[in-house]
């Protein structure tokens, strides 16, 4: 994880770093013998006094939207510009006098973020994706960051590129008022918060959702690891499959505004599998942070008509996907700097166009997404990691969260705002559990196991799972579980894998084999044929041995508990049993388990004595009688072997 740096609050230092900064402002100004007339008609107040007193007072400046509203299946940018103040020729700044609204160092403050010498999001490739073509775009991108000490981040150096939505140089159409300025305002705020990032400038033919989703899908077949989307349109019937199509990319962070209307859901930020971003009014305060922040009346939040709901969102009164996940700052009261040299110089912007590149930057910041995951779900579990905005409103819905600013989770600024890039780095999945062993039983197998290191998050449960047959048992956080509905003889191994907060981690190596077993079943068939004070049982095998050979079988007369046993042949003889006692018999199998059940009784034969026979065993079901010519026949059992 990339160092957080605290958020500091303004203390005595910045104080008079600003008293500073107005002092020589001012001492230039009187150097001149003139206070630029438009200078003297447009400058508002330093940013932080002027963001305080927006947030204090709800009082809005008077702004223009940039582009005008989009029809289903169109998107329209969603920067807002102030035109209650004229542009501010950049010959009129310097390094002592900063143009109004909030640059890098106020944001990288707000937001506890890691500046430039860190080298965070060092070779962190930021796309932007945005309708018509900017000429300027570099030359404007080169004027904001000399004006506030960053690096250049020019075509030269591979820092910055600019392609048409195919990839190629063939650009659309300018439109340096409109979506041109949406252009300045994007890749300027990634440069603000990411100031190591290289930035891709992706120009969409038209501003139909297929063109700007081709550009989406252009930016990262170009390497592109996070995509910032600042527009939005009405919901419309059969944008999942346009969803599908261009903003489902596991492994990358795309951002998406989630609008400048207030109450109400926008496409792509009804996508399950973007970062929805919405807005806050932000200034700087005297408590810990240093700054405050509410709701932005204009943000756009609420409950998809369309959107499946994804698997990491909890709140209970939308069963779709609820707007927003997270916001930054996006309310023309407290605006951004920037710089469109077609505009007129230096502007003040807002608009949720401001915090959808913004919270891009921070992804950026907090290095590449984890393979195969979804960042937004990153927020979700790990929200005590950023700042909880509570209070504001941009609507009516009856009073719920879904347009008022909540502690937890709310509609128009989502789980809250940045507070370094802890929430915004992929959290650990468990690692694999270790020592697996099994303990084969009748049918199942008793599996234990070492614990798995959750990575930061507490262990949740374990899942076994057999091989073959796919069986498995799970727990809550035991090491140990039973899996059943074995088939005894079969050969199986066992693979465990953990749970935590984020997901289920890797299998573990393989157990080694284990065989379930039980005792044998029940012999059957068994008969009985009399003797002299004997009988003869046969039978035959079990049905089933359980899993293991059978090594013997016993069998036991009633009455008297007479007994015969074999290592594994069909019969044998009972003796010493009563001449004229009926007796019947059962037979029990045995294996390396144990002994199964007793079968079911033969039925009754009862030994008899005939008058002077002599009785030789030649096999365990044969008996001779040694005498000859006696006619022994007429004397024996019909069911007796004759001799």
């Amino acid at each position: 994880m990339l160092p957080r740096r605290a958020a500091q609050p303004l203390g005595r230092a910045r104080r008079l770093a600003l008293r500073g900064v107005a002092f020589q402002a001012l001492l230039l100004v009187v150097l001149a013998g003139a206070w630029p007339p438009a200078v003297a008609a447009t400058q508002d107040p330093s940013p932080a006094s002027s963001a305080s007193a927006a947030v204090a007072s709800h009082a809005q400046p008077t702004a223009r939207a940039v582009c005008p509203p989009a029809a289903p299946g169109h998107m329209s940018c969603l920067s807002l510009v102030r035109t209650d103040v004229a542009p501010l020729a950049r010959s009129a700044v310097g390094p002592l006098f900063m143009p109004s609204g909030f640059g890098p160092s106020e944001l990288l403050l707000a937001y506890a973020l890691p500046n430039a010498a860190s080298g965070a999001g060092s070779g962190i490739t930021v796309a932007i994706v945005d309708y018509t073509d900017l000429p300027s775009a570099e030359s404007d991108l080169a004027a904001y960051r000399t004006q506030f000490g960053l690096s250049p981040c020019t075509t030269a150096s591979g820092c910055f590129r600019k392609i048409d939505e195919h990839g190629g140089t063939t650009y659309p159409i300018s439109d340096p008022l409109g979506w041109g300025v949406e252009i300045d305002l994007d890749i300027q705020m990634v440069s603000a918060i990411c100031p190591n990032c290289h930035i891709l400038l992706v120009e969409a033919s038209s501003n139909l959702v297929t063109d700007l989703g081709t550009a989406v899908n252009t930016a990262i077949s170009q390497g592109a690891v996070v995509v910032s989307n600042s527009y939005g349109g009405p919901e419309f019937v059969g944008e999942s499959a346009a969803d599908s199509s261009y903003f489902n990319h596991p492994g990358l962070a795309i951002t998406a505004s989630s609008g400048d209307s207030g109450y109400g859901v926008q496409f792509p930020a009804a996508s399950p599998h973007v970062t929805s971003v919405g807005g806050t009014s932000l200034a700087a305060a005297g408590n810990a942070r240093g700054w405050a922040e509410t709701a932005w009346s204009g943000a756009g939040s609420g409950c998809s008509t369309l959107e499946a709901k994804p698997a990491w969102q909890a709140d209970t009164s939308c069963a779709l996907r609820t707007v927003a996940d997270v916001s930054a700052v996006a309310d023309i009261g407290t605006p951004v700097a920037v710089y469109s040299a077609a505009a007129g110089g230096w502007i003040q912007a807002g608009g949720t166009s401001v915090a959808a590149p913004i919270i891009a930057g921070v992804y950026a910041l907090a290095g590449t997404p984890t393979p195969g995951t979804y960042p937004s779900s990153y927020l979700y579990a790990q929200s005590s990691l950023l700042n909880d905005v509570t209070s504001g409103s941009n609507g009516s819905c009856g009073g719920i969260y879904l347009c008022n600013a909540a502690v937890g989770f709310d509609g128009p600024t989502g789980l809250g705002t940045p507070n370094g890039v802890g929430a915004f780095i992929s959290p650990m999945l468990p690692g694999a559990p270790s020592s697996v062993t099994g303990i084969a039983g009748n049918t199942t197998v008793a599996v234990s196991w070492h614990a798995a290191a959750g990575k930061g998050h507490p262990i949740t449960g374990y899942t076994v799972t057999s091989t073959p047959g796919a069986k498995t048992c799970t727990t809550t956080g035991t090491l140990s579980c039973t899996v059943s509905g074995l088939t005894n003889g079969t050969s199986y191994t066992f693979r465990v894998t953990a749970a935590n907060s984020v997901g289920t981690g890797p299998a573990s190596a393989p157990s080694a084999a284990v065989i379930p077993a039980g005792v044998p079943g029940a012999p059957t068939g068994v008969g009985a044929t009399p003797a002299d004070g004997s009988a003869v049982v046969s039978w035959s095998a079990p049905a089933s041995n359980g899993g293991r050979a059978i090594t013997g079988y016993t069998v036991t007369s009633s009455p008297l508990g007479k007994t015969c046993t074999t290592a594994g042949a069909l019969s044998c003889t009972v003796l010493g049993l009563t001449n004229g006692t009926p007796y019947t018999f059962t037979v029990e199998a045995t294996n390396s388990i144990g002994t199964g059940p007793a079968s079911a009784p033969s039925s009754s034969v009862t030994p008899i004595t005939l008058a002077g026979a002599t009785y030789v065993t030649v096999s365990p079901n044969r008996l001779v009688d040694s005498r000859i010519g006696t006619g022994l026949a007429s004397g024996l059992s019909a069911n007796h072997a004759k001799t």
